[in-house]
């Protein structure tokens, strides 16, 4: 029955393709990939909104849409449908919803995003997921096949894949930066709580799953550009918490990530207030609050992570309040002072890609947070390497009167834009609407429609700005209906038609590695150390090394916190301008750990809040000589160094000698492991500070002292630890295996014995995370005494081990029984 629809459908897409191809209009060299969506009138959190949009159920990701090709004589091909996947009508356990194509570098396959099933009867709850899958068989006279992507977190919604240079798979997703500790799932924003995505993550080509953003308010639409970087999306909203104080959530704190008990208090250490009901609230400091969606750029492994070529608010040409009231040197930004060439700002680019004809021009769409379907302006801005940021452009391709919704449009408002994709033959195509006005269900509840009519369509760049030109399809209509579980949605009508991009073979770049500047190269080699060694040390520890040269000197663009700095004690100092002068003396660090839960709303997972650093053992560093905890030293030449996590968003802020915070860092960091990351200034020199000085070249002194400190202490080697537990202890139980310690990205066995009897085969534990689950059957053998070991892959030596004993008078068993017992016992293992 399945097969004869199937065939059925694909000579009705065949005919459809006729036609299409009868009107070809050939306004694109190369196929196009396109997703389908059905109509959402409502903008918090679903498919089509700027944030939270990787949740998969029905009634935030509408099911019904598909994945399309679009050929260049104009035929369209239903690949979802002709591979077998999602149907007309009633949308129940074969339901699909669709997302993000990305195109391998050969033009052969693509990957993709989508979610599968829907409930099938009224008030059914049922769980989906966003899943990665890779789809072949492109061209028009194949059968598409589509496979889902091995080794994913398949509890977890992963969504927005690219190919990386070595096709791993980059990937954005709401798996926890820890997932052992399941209650902090799902992670939640630092504005409204909602759930979000936990940052961007990398599947290996053998398969082992790698953090390389931890981002508390999340990514978004990462790509590798011509240059082998990581572009992507990040929502900057490093704040206290607005559901907190004057808010009626409940926000309490937990001990720690661990724990489950509530704490009595809502504390938070960083950044400044951002209420005025905050008792932390001090007179001569400001209220601070960050809100934006700015291009990122990282390595392909993690390294390396900033903002696009480090541009930062000012170049964007974004409002800042200044933090301090009480000094007239530290300024406000309204524009009020030349930052460099650009003219024009946004606070959001959503949707990035790259210009094949401009390569380091990347296309993004600029829009309001809520009501349109992150639709509104089409802006670029130049950013290939090298590009100082005072030189970097951002430039409107659609009128700025397109950016937001309106009920009273403008001549020059022609409609809202997203998914911007420049083609290869110079063309722009761009997902439109007509409609000015923000969203709004103008149909009913069971029947819901959008003001919206998202079609693709080619971007008219013949006036001063783009405007809606040549649809790329006629339209694609479908008749669906689906639980949402409490109520039947039913939709008839014109889909919308969304993220497109080209089929076409690109080269693929290579990725970018890691480097080391001299400077602090020769410090290390100095310390009798060698940059590998110190990283594999790192590494073994889950640890990146930080430094600056000269914390004392900051770009000159940056007045909106103290200048006129001095290194407490000494003559190493930055005085641009007569007045108050800030002495310096601690650099004070923090990490993001998921502690805040709240009573009411949003009561389940955890949002981060700003911890001063824990996850270093203690004397690592060397003793700030201060009680200000997650504090180093900042030497007498203005240097920093410190060992500080990986895999875990951190940020910092450089205090006097009593913790008083002077200059507070803005976003936040992930580190990988063994990352030695060189920041030579405070906040980076673009051209000159402001006395006119370019980046430091002095050789940080706290760097050589971090390292002597590191080789004169015995090594620590990494503890690990194997507990076994069951709810009974019986003959053919259940048993649970819990391995912990060491490093994320060591690679462990179980092995195990029979009463002293080794087994000859041996269990490999995932990695990944530091503490790892496994679950078995114990052996049919009364009175067995059963030890289990931890082992590094190929070593003999036992990291720890566990012992449990079986009820019951021990019997004799021979050899044979023995070794068949030993078989099932491995052959039960299984990672959780």
């Amino acid at each position: 029955m399945k097969r004869l629809f199937i065939t059925s459908l694909a000579v009705i897409l065949s005919l459809t393709a006729q036609a299409h191809s009868a009107r070809a209009d050939a306004l694109s060299d190369n196929p196009i990939l396109f997703v389908t969506m059905v109509p959402n009138p409502a903008d918090f959190a679903t498919l089509a909104a700027t944030f939270a949009n990787h949740v998969a159920t029905p009634n935030q990701a509408f099911r019904g849409g598909d994945l399309w090709i679009r050929y260049p004589d104009g035929s369209l091909k239903n690949l979802t449908s002709l591979a077998g996947f999602g149907n007309s009508g009633f949308q129940g356990a074969g339901a699909i919803a669709v997302r993000d194509p990305a195109v391998h570098w050969d033009g052969q396959k693509a990957l993709f995003s989508m979610v599968v099933g829907a409930p099938t009867a009224q008030y059914q709850l049922t769980s989906h997921r966003w899943q990665l899958y890779e789809i072949s068989g492109l061209v028009p006279s194949q059968t598409p096949v589509i496979t889902k992507v091995a080794n994913q977190p398949e509890s977890y919604n992963n969504i927005s894949p690219v190919y990386a240079s070595d096709d791993s798979i980059i990937f954005v997703s709401d798996r926890p930066r820890d997932d052992t500790v399941l209650h902090t799932y799902p992670q939640r924003d630092e504005y409204e709580s909602t759930a979000v995505v936990s940052g961007l993550w990398k599947l290996t080509t053998g398969g082992q799953l790698k953090l390389l953003d931890h981002a508390p308010s999340g990514d978004f639409n990462p790509i590798i550009d011509s240059y082998g970087r990581v572009i992507f999306t990040r929502w900057d909203h490093l704040q206290r918490d607005q559901q907190n104080i004057g808010a009626s959530m409940g926000a309490f704190n937990y001990e720690s990530e661990t724990s489950t008990t509530p704490l009595q208090h809502a504390q938070e250490f960083f950044p400044e207030a951002r209420s005025i009901l905050d008792p932390d609230k001090q007179s001569n400091v400001n209220l601070f609050t960050i809100n934006q969606f700015f291009p990122w750029m990282m390595n392909q492994d993690g390294t390396d992570l900033e903002t696009l070529n480090h541009v930062g608010r000012q170049e964007i040409g974004l409002y800042s309040e200044r933090s301090f009231n009480d000094d007239p040197n530290v300024q406000e930004f309204y524009g009020q002072y030349p930052t460099g060439q650009n003219q024009n700002d946004f606070t959001i680019f959503l949707h990035i890609k790259e210009n094949p004809m401009q390569p380091g021009v990347y296309l993004g769409t600029s829009c309001q947070e809520f009501g349109t379907h992150s639709a509104g302006q089409i802006i670029s801005i130049s950013g290939a390497p090298g590009v100082n940021p005072d030189n970097m452009v951002v430039s409107y391709l659609t009128h700025p009167d397109t950016s937001g919704a309106t009920d009273t449009p403008s001549a020059n408002h022609n409609g809202l834009y997203r998914d911007p994709l420049p083609l290869s033959n110079g063309k722009i195509l761009v997902s439109h609407t007509s409609n000015t006005r923000t969203d709004t269900n103008i149909g009913t509840s069971s029947s819901p429609l959008s003001r919206y009519d998202f079609r693709l369509k080619l971007l008219d760049q013949s006036g001063a700005y783009g405007a809606p030109g040549t649809l790329l399809t006629t339209g694609i209509s479908k008749n669906v209906s689906f639980w949402n579980p409490d109520s039947m949605i039913s939709y008839n009508g014109n889909l919308w038609e969304m993220m497109p991009v080209e089929v076409k073979s690109r080269v693929r770049p290579s990725a970018p590695t890691l480097t080391v500047p001299l400077i602090e190269q020769s410090v290390i080699s100095a310390s009798g150390a060698t940059l590998g060694e110190l990283q594999a040390y790192l590494k073994q520890n889950n640890l990146a090394l930080v430094i600056s040269r000269n914390v004392t000197m900051r770009d000159r663009n940056d007045r909106q916190q103290p200048t006129n700095l001095r290194i407490t004690g000494t003559t190493t100092q930055s005085l641009p301008k007569s007045g108050k002068i800030y002495d310096v003396s601690l650099m004070q660090f923090f990490q993001g750990d998921l502690i805040r839960g709240y009573s009411s709303g949003n009561s389940t997972g955890r949002r981060v809040l700003a911890q001063p650093m824990h996850s270093v053992a203690a004397g690592l560093n060397p003793s700030s000589g201060s009680t200000i905890n997650g504090a180093v030293q900042i030497a007498e030449d203005g240097s920093m160094a410190a060992f500080v996590p990986a895999g875990r968003a951190l940020t910092w802020q450089m205090t006097d000698s009593d913790g008083t915070p002077v200059v507070r860092e803005r976003y936040w960091v992930t580190f990988q492991p063994g990352e030695v990351r060189v920041c030579a200034s405070c906040h980076g020199i673009n051209t000159a500070d402001h006395l006119g000085r370019s980046e430091p070249q002095n050789t940080p002194l706290a760097l050589a002292r971090l390292l002597a400190h590191w080789k004169n202490q015995p090594v620590v080697n990494p503890t690990y630890s194997l507990a076994v537990s069951a709810a009974k202890t019986k003959p053919r139980g259940k048993f649970t295996l819990t391995a912990s310690g060491g490093s994320a990205s060591d690679s462990l066995i179980i092995k195990a014995a029979i009463n002293g009897k080794s087994c000859s085969g041996r269990h490999s534990l995932e990695n990944g995370t530091t503490t790892r689950t496994t679950t078995g059957k114990y052996p049919a053998i009364k009175g067995a005494t059963l030890s289990f070991s931890l082992n590094a892959a190929g070593s003999t030596s036992a990291l720890a081990s566990t012992e449990s004993k079986l009820p019951g008078k021990r019997a004799k068993s021979k050899g044979p029984t023995l070794k068949q017992s030993c078989k099932k016992l491995i052959k039960s293992l299984k990672n959780r």
